[in-house]
């Protein structure tokens, strides 16, 4: 007979684990937790169980531990097992001992599965596309958070949290996160970006807004073998005048390497860039209505005008709102990533990494949905497909043999159709209507307000 951990395992695996069947087997998540060398005695919360426990934390609607221990204790009294204690300790004890070297590695495996399913028809210009960005997460204000991610100097103590800075990639055919970095948030987003060009490959091309139209970053991508599409940084002047034209607003020109070592570079990182880079300079005039840049500049170690055309470098770089700004948004309001409610930075680590994989799992999902009913996966609603699974996610864990296929088959077609309709010419002012509550900001430590209430 089964023991308890057996039970759950194979109920989570049975529900939650069917999206990441065919990418991320029950082996190969074994394999990557024992590759940490991690011990543990007997007991109800092994690693495997931590790990599929808390990413249906991150999908519920309902993220407490008290929830996640519920449902544990509800699966083995069905089972006619021994129940757990209510008490959420022990789960949370299990969560602190899954090590986070193990994270990252299955990030990548659910990444790089879904990429590998990549068809010809799916590439642009016969090329993979990343697109990245920055983005700030907060979490409990706590002693150890504050020291290992300070608040904003601007805040009196007390009275702010404390704030990482994280910097995403994600692939722009599929949407799912393929790498991510952290620091804190007086770390730039340049230091975390080039943390992370070393995982580029010859079939790249790599888009990202302003901020990485720079020198160093586009000779960064090319050193890696891969290509940039970035939009001009505001600092560098532009002249259509003066290069190799290509077209009416397209040109070839040759960057010199500034004098001058950024900030964000140390002195020998610097010294090892080219002396100089050809780029070409692309300048778009946007038509669209609601757009708010009107005209766009792009720069990009693109350089073949017949292979790479103008039309298709904007056809590109208007995906990276989708890739970037649209994907970050779901999963800092849609999965709740923005507050990270634990109280160490080791534990806000794991969340964070485990908020990607559940991310990943939905896109998995998604993608499958996709391919069965010859759809796009970027057009479907990810908050749609996370309701849709949770509603069958309990009667997947009640289906017997060849009962849950066509269940999860159901599924699959239901989440094709939860298409995000295409408004072309929608336009909405960037204004908030709500007010909000008439309550102060807190100007002094919680403590300090306390005791003048009892005063």
């Amino acid at each position: 007979m089964p023991n308890r951990a057996e039970i759950l395992k194979q109920k989570y695996q049975d529900s939650l684990g069917l999206p990441l069947a065919e990418v991320l087997s029950e082996g190969e998540i074994a394999q990557v937790l024992a590759a940490q060398t991690m011990s543990y005695r007997r007991v109800l919360y092994t690693p495997i169980v931590v790990v599929w426990a808390w990413l249906s934390q991150v999908i519920d609607a309902d993220k407490s531990l008290s929830q996640a221990v519920k449902r544990v204790s509800t699966w083995l009294a069905v089972a006619g097992e021994t129940l757990p204690s209510e008490d959420t300790g022990g789960y949370s004890k299990a969560r602190k001992r899954l090590p986070f070297e193990g994270l990252p590695p299955l990030l990548a495996r659910t990444a790089a599965a879904l990429q590998a399913q990549l068809k010809p028809e799916h590439l642009w210009c016969g090329r993979r596309v990343k697109a990245f960005d920055g983005t700030g997460i907060q979490m409990s204000d706590t002693v150890a958070n504050q020291q290992a991610y300070p608040q904003l100097s601007s805040q009196k103590a007390g009275c702010g949290f404390p704030i990482a800075r994280v910097v995403v990639w994600f692939c722009v055919t599929t949407g799912a996160v393929l790498a991510a970095a952290m620091a804190p948030f007086t770390t730039s987003e340049w230091q975390l970006a080039r943390q992370l060009y070393a995982q580029l490959s010859g079939d790249d091309v790599v888009v990202a807004d302003s901020a990485y139209g720079t020198y160093a970053d586009l000779a960064w991508v090319q050193a890696a073998g891969a290509d940039g599409v970035f939009r001009k940084h505001h600092a560098r002047h532009c002249d259509f005048r003066r290069g190799k034209k290509l077209g009416i607003g397209d040109h070839l020109v040759v960057w010199q390497r500034p004098s001058q070592c950024p900030r964000s570079m140390t002195p020998e990182v610097f010294a090892t860039l080219p002396m100089s880079l050809a780029v070409r300079e692309v300048h778009l005039s946007i038509q669209q209505p609601g757009f708010r840049p009107t005209q766009i500049i792009l720069v990009t170690t693109l350089l073949d005008p017949k292979r790479y055309p103008k039309a298709k470098l904007a056809e590109l770089y208007q995906l990276r709102w989708q890739a970037t700004e649209v994907n970050l948004r779901h999963l800092k309001t849609t999965l709740d990533m923005e507050m990270i409610a634990v109280k160490t930075p080791a534990m806000v680590r794991k969340d964070l990494w485990m908020h990607l994989l559940a991310y990943n799992l939905l896109r998995t999902l998604m993608w499958q949905a996709s391919q069965q009913a010859t759809g796009v996966a970027s057009r479907l609603s990810l908050q749609g497909t996370r309701q849709q699974f949770n509603h069958f996610r309990p009667e997947l864990t009640q289906a017997h043999g060849d009962k849950r296929h066509p269940l999860y088959q159901t599924l699959l077609l239901l989440v094709s159709t939860l298409v995000v309709p295409l408004r072309p010419h929608r336009c909405e002012p960037r204004v908030v209507k709500r007010r909000p509550k008439p309550f102060p900001r807190m100007q002094q430590p919680r403590s300090v307000l306390k005791a003048k209430l009892v005063a």
